[in-house]
């Protein structure tokens, strides 16, 4: 298995777009790794210090997540080396869209990554550049549809992704309209725990839950799990974190929930980063969230979970640990020997697959969508428990059921 991985991640990308701003320091890059069934996708991340390997490394994760998500195409990614905290961040993104505009037409697809948000820049930022949605150059590219095919698939993901959730079961609040972009993806990582727990024999109900990161994917995922009746201990965000180690409320999760600061993690008692970093990988818990940027989950954190009770890790992140290899590098390995180790591209592949849904023919009601995530995710799970009984080695199990695909 190792050998293969690495084959595949030796392999040069297909296509390397760059790009230089001329107005600001920004440096952006798409990576399509392959146009395996005709076209790519992969969302849009910025950061300062983000890097061209940073960016390829995504794109081959996409291409494996593709594996379990669906439509079976080639995985890509873009990356803009930028802060994005600086106020000319909005005119960043415009021209950057507008470079990579005949990608997106042809045979890319997009969406929302870290610090850039799917419904409030993607979108619309596309559409003002002549795209019906960030995702039609998959609809065109993979599907190579006829005109009134390609209007109702796109139609469909115009509708499906922006829709406001109303099912009480789904959203922490109908009233302020969080759409299925905001909450998909954190409700695949909550789902890819409590289908864990179920499969291999343990019960959700009680384990105690640390969280790393409370933008949209932490956030929303501690909240589902909080609501299946998990015990969240402790939140670890840039700027501090919280420590409760008899657990929060649901109500305290969804205040904490509905109370961020943009994406951050916002409350009064906020212990300051260098405190809870310090304390927080030994309070004691059962799951393990990495929900924030790439590569920060050391052997040290992992081992001193582990010496607390630490029963799975679900990646919310792509390419959670610290290894410098993109997939299955001794972080990792040293993790699924002792652990439970959902990786990226089952736990966080929800978006992947609610685009997928929307360009098919099934129902598209919050059900059908939420729903089909799940099952999804639950499926690629089944397949690894077929595999092997052992509730360690989960990631190496599905890492070679991908590999079985692509190479």
């Amino acid at each position: 298995m190792k050998d293969l991985l690495q084959r595949f991640e030796n392999k040069p990308p297909a296509i390397v777009f760059e790009w230089h701003d001329d107005q600001t320091p920004a440096r952006g890059w798409v990576v399509i790794n392959s146009l395996r069934g005709g076209a790519a996708g992969g969302g849009t991340r910025m950061r300062r210090g983000l890097d061209r390997r940073e960016v390829e490394s995504l794109a081959k994760t996409m291409e494996v997540k593709f594996t379990v998500s669906g439509p079976a195409i080639g995985g890509a990614k873009s990356g803009i080396d930028f802060d994005p905290a600086d106020p000319r961040k909005a005119d960043v993104l415009r021209r950057w869209y507008k470079a990579v505009a005949p990608l997106l037409k042809s045979y890319y697809g997009t969406g929302g990554d870290l610090n850039v948000d799917e419904m409030h820049e993607v979108i619309p930022i596309t559409e003002s550049h002549g795209l019906w949605h960030p995702q039609e150059g998959v609809v065109n590219g993979h599907f190579n549809p006829g005109e009134s095919e390609r209007i109702r698939k796109v139609g469909q993901l115009r509708r499906g992704v922006a829709h406001a959730v109303e099912d009480a079961r789904y959203t922490p609040d109908a009233a302020r309209r969080y759409t299925v972009a905001d909450l998909i993806t954190g409700w695949g990582v909550a789902e890819s725990v409590r289908h864990q727990q179920r499969l291999w024999g343990r019960e959700l109900q009680g384990k105690r839950v640390i969280v790393q990161g409370w933008g949209n994917v932490g956030a929303t995922a501690a909240y589902y799990l909080a609501q299946a009746g998990a015990k969240v201990v402790g939140i670890i965000d840039r700027e501090g974190g919280l420590l409760r180690p008899a657990g929060f409320t649901f109500d305290e999760v969804k205040a904490l929930f509905l109370n961020r600061r943009g994406n951050q993690l916002a409350a009064d008692d906020l212990l300051p980063f260098e405190e809870i970093n310090r304390r927080i990988w030994s309070v004691g818990a059962e799951v393990f969230l990495p929900c924030a940027a790439s590569r920060l989950v050391t052997q040290q954190q992992v081992d001193a979970m582990v010496a607390n009770g630490l029963e799975v890790i679900a990646c919310g992140a792509n390419v959670a640990f610290a290894d410098s290899e993109i997939f299955y590098g001794p972080i990792q390995e040293h993790a699924d020997g002792r652990v439970s180790v959902i990786p990226d591209f089952v736990a966080n592949c929800g978006m992947a697959r609610a685009f997928a849904y929307l360009m098919g023919e099934g129902a598209h009601g919050d059900e059908a969508v939420f729903g089909d995530v799940s099952a999804t995710i639950l499926n690629a799970l089944q397949r690894c428990r077929e595999r092997s009984v052992e509730p360690t080695g989960l990631a190496r199990t599905a890492y070679t059921l991908a590999l079985d695909q692509l190479v």
